[in-house]
């Protein structure tokens, strides 16, 4: 491996210099190679060969003063350099071709989920969440065969070190209030909190702890409840002896040197526009040949993207579109807790853990409109429209999002009543009946604090085949599918209260909903104002989820599949259990306690069985939904799962 070779030199230093007579907003004014060389063991992929892997460090100079850079919350408190710059840096990989004439003309970028990446086990069906360098990390290679530019860099501060970092300057001697929560999810007389930021004072009565079993109780201080500082970044908490191990725990504290955390987007406008070759960098880019550039979100960064969007950060400082095409997954309506005051960009809304945290208030959808909750006229594309910068976009979520993520607010108005029509530049895709997160080769799994056994349909198949459609919809203009999402128009999105649900175990199925509400968050804790409606997807009889691309396994169903999952008891029962979905098997034969047709009711045979899975297969292949060359995995999965119908 070649270490710590600097690009910008000679020559090209002479460049960077010149350049520095016409100051620019924002540029990477270094990109330092930590390492470069092949990767994967030599292992071939198609007609793309093989791959090498370059580590860098890009260093971004960033002017605060600029109008698409002032919007980043404490800028002007971050310190500065001589020319008055905000300078950073972060983490970089890349994954290229090793023969020049194999690579694609496409940048594949991976906005990293907490310094992960989870793209190659969605796509590549790896089962890897690290920067890939070995053979298993590559999976099955589905993205390295196309000979694309993978990239990944840092844009979350203070994760460990084995994961993608940035390293962001400390707004030195601010203070303020910031709010932690905690659900520790074990049994134990004490647990540990670590702290987002430094406590500015240690003194105890400076801050405040209280419990609640449920989100919607008031949260209250008993007296066995107590902390301690063992340091000025971890409390020690006291646990009451009747606290539910699910119980949540709030902790607000003045705390001290945030970071502008709204810098991520910088980092990652920058990095992409200078990889694809936009001018105003003055370090010398590594690659070339990118024409394209489409960047992926994977949940927590699937609502980055959507922020990024939002923010303005898809023009670069020459006012160049930096994403050609986004693919935003798991996202729901929801945005991130990035771009403010002592943020914290790993908290998301869920029914409950972390409710009340910012990033999931208006706008949520594509479509500019007056929201008549809160009053409100906005839209996500607003300013890449008034830029002309609006990427191609596709946003795919699953059950999960409707019930812990009002995903409904995509396509329908605030008020729930009117069906919404995307833009030429939107396809929405709703692939029914799965989780948050699944792999291709999961199966039912357990956990203690869940009621039922977690959800194995994976997004898989249908994710690739929208790589592909999104690749041809940037390049030449292809039409990918249409959007299928479900609607108020056609009656496949209903109010919660509609729903009718299988009786099994003789109770009825009975999820909650993550309710949203105007949030006022000037105020620590934020106090909840006015509710937007509850819709989801119609069920059928069965219970499973319609209105999207119906997977085989849930067109030929074995079970009940869903997007949520329970609580149990001694974990704050009966309250949705954060991202998990849930699969309710059919009995083998037809029951008194349950309602749903039993297997021998449904199936003469398992070939029967692997026939209707193969039909739907291959009309999701019809449809550009799946790939051809993606039925036969199906088909084994299915053969596996249908065991039961020996």
């Amino acid at each position: 491996m070649k270490k710590c070779m600097t690009l910008a030199a000679g020559v090209a230093g002479l460049l960077a210099a010149s350049m520095l007579t016409s100051p620019t907003s924002a540029r990477v004014i270094d990109f330092k190679i930590q390492s470069s060389g092949s990767v994967f063991d030599g292992q071939s992929y198609g007609d793309a060969g093989t791959y090498e892997r370059i580590d860098a460090i890009a260093t971004i100079a960033v002017d605060p003063k600029a109008p698409e850079n002032a919007v980043i919350v404490g800028i002007d408190k971050a310190p500065k350099d001589k020319n008055g710059d905000v300078v950073f840096s972060a983490e970089v990989s890349i994954l290229r071709p090793a023969e020049a004439a194999k690579r694609s003309p496409f940048l594949f970028y991976e906005v990293t989920n907490r310094g992960r990446n989870l793209s190659f086990e969605l796509l590549n069906d790896s089962h890897s969440a690290g920067i890939p360098s070995k053979p298993e990390d590559a999976g099955d290679g589905f993205v390295l065969e196309h000979g694309d530019t993978v990239v990944w860099n840092g844009w979350q501060p203070g994760l460990p070190d084995k994961l993608m970092n940035i390293t962001l300057p400390v707004e030195e001697g601010v203070a303020g209030t910031s709010r932690e929560q905690i659900i520790f999810d074990k049994p134990g007389a004490t647990g540990t909190l670590k702290l987002s930021y430094p406590a500015a004072d240690l003194d105890p009565a400076k801050a405040t702890l209280t419990v609640r079993t449920n989100d919607t109780d008031k949260a209250e201080t008993p007296k066995d409840l107590g902390f301690k500082y063992v340091s000025e970044t971890e409390v020690e908490i006291t646990r009451p002896a009747d606290a539910p191990a699910g119980a949540i725990y709030e902790f607000v504290y003045p705390a001290k040197n945030p970071v502008p955390a709204g810098l991520a987007m910088a980092a990652i406008r920058d990095v992409v526009s200078f990889l694809r070759g936009n001018p105003g960098h003055e370090a010398t880019d590594p690659i070339d040949g990118i024409k394209y550039t489409v960047g992926m979100g994977i949940s927590q960064s699937g609502r980055l993207m959507r922020d990024l969007i939002y923010q303005g950060f898809n023009a670069d400082e020459g006012g160049a579109r930096v994403f050609d095409g986004v693919m935003a997954h798991i996202a729901g309506s929801r945005k991130t807790y990035t771009n403010y005051a002592f943020a914290q960009p790993g908290r998301y809304s869920r029914q409950h853990e972390d409710h009340d945290y910012p990033g999931d208030q208006f706008p949520f959808t594509y479509v500019t409109m007056t929201d008549p909750i809160s009053g409100k006229t906005d839209g996500i594309l607003e300013k890449c429209q008034a830029s002309d910068t609006c990427p191609k976009i596709m946003q795919s979520d699953t059950s999960t999002e409707f019930w812990q993520a009002r995903a409904y607010l995509l396509s329908t108005s605030p008020d729930g009543e009117t069906a919404l029509t995307m833009p030429d530049n939107v396809r929405l895709y709703f692939i029914a009946g799965t989780q948050h997160f699944a792999l291709w080769d999961g199966k039912p799994g357990t956990k203690e604090e869940a009621a039922y056994p977690t959800n194995p349909l994976s997004v898989t198949p249908v994710l690739r085949a929208l790589y592909d459609d999104m690749e041809a919809w940037v390049a030449d203009g292809t039409e990918p599918p249409a959007s299928r999402y479900p609607s108020v128009a056609d009656g496949t999105l209903v109010p919660v209260s509609e729903l009718v649900y299988p009786t099994v175990a003789g109770e009825p199925l009975a999820p909650k909903f993550n309710t949203l509400q105007v949030m006022d968050h000037s105020k620590v804790p934020p106090v909840r104002g006015k509710a937007y409606p509850q819709l989801v997807p119609a069920i059928d009889e069965d219970g499973n989820p319609q209105g999207g691309v119906i997977l085989p396994r849930l067109a030929v169903p074995l079970g009940t599949y869903e997007g949520w999952n329970l609580r149990t008891e001694g974990y704050a029962k009966g309250e949705l259990y954060s991202t998990t979905g849930s699969f309710i098997a059919f009995p083998a034969e037809a029951v008194d306690d349950d309602s749903r047709d039993g297997l021998a009711e449904r199936y003469e045979s398992k070939d029967a069985y692997i026939a209707a899975v193969k039909e739907a297969a291959e009309a999701l292949v019809a449809d550009r939904l799946m790939r051809a060359e993606d039925v036969a995995t199906t088909l084994k999965y299915a053969e596996r799962d249908a065991e039961a119908l020996q």
